[in-house]
């Protein structure tokens, strides 16, 4: 049975949307109508959804790990210091875009473009000190008990529409058997709900994702589609 990884399958999803985020600024027509402010907007929402995160996980994950593994609670401090200078140093840029004379847009969506990659170049390697640092630390010093309430916690925290949300973020950048695992935990939870979990849950995947997870599932795509 593998270990609790309470950061594994939530990072893997944000890297999938950071880089992705990273690619479509930088190939943006920027002088399209709207353009700069939609650019600016999605830069806005990120730091903004990753700022939230942290507090999630200072909330109910860290709090833990400064009972238990103090040093390496210090290390993720520190962390946090750096990427919130980060934060606003690609906030005030994006902000700044809209309102940008549209002769200056090329340069100023370039240098929108270098602020993001350095908050990403910055997060990777605070999530690098969370999965190689904290997490070893936890599978250390707490029992596999202490680990669940912690995710029972979190999920009890979010509404229904928030952890679904969570989970459309996520499952596109989990691996198969993860992504089955995890849906599957859902339609068992609640049968009579199993065709609009399937549907709600698998909106953000591509169509070969999400015939993979019905045939996983072992049920046919027609079937979950009765649920919308």
């Amino acid at each position: 049975m593998s270990k609790i990884d309470l950061y594994r399958n939530v990072h893997m999803g944000q890297r999938a949307r950071l880089f992705t985020l990273a690619i479509e600024l930088g190939a943006a027509d920027i002088t399209q109508s709207g353009a700069a402010a939609e650019q600016a907007d999605r830069c806005l929402a990120m730091t903004q959804e990753l700022r939230q995160h942290a507090d999630h996980e200072d909330t109910f994950i860290h709090q833990l790990l400064r009972e238990r593994a103090p040093e390496a609670a210090d290390a993720l401090d520190a962390e946090h210091i750096r990427l919130d200078a980060a934060f606003g140093a690609l906030d005030e840029r994006a902000r700044a875009l809209p309102d940008t004379p549209i002769e200056a847009l090329p340069d100023a969506q370039h240098a929108l473009y270098l602020a993001l990659n350095e908050m990403i170049s910055a997060y990777l390697a605070h999530l690098h000190v969370e999965e190689t640092v904290a997490m070893p630390a936890l599978w250390q010093y707490a029992g596999e008990e202490e680990l669940r309430a912690v995710f029972t916690a979190f999920r009890s925290s979010r509404t229904p529409e928030q952890g679904l949300d969570d989970l459309r973020k996520m499952l596109p950048a989990l691996p198969p058997a993860s992504r089955e695992a995890i849906v599957r935990g859902l339609v068992n939870a609640d049968p009579d709900q199993a065709g609009h979990t399937l549907t709600t849950v698998s909106t953000t995947l591509s169509p070969g994702q999400r015939i993979r997870l019905y045939e996983d599932l072992g049920v046919p795509e027609v079937w979950a589609l009765q649920g919308d």
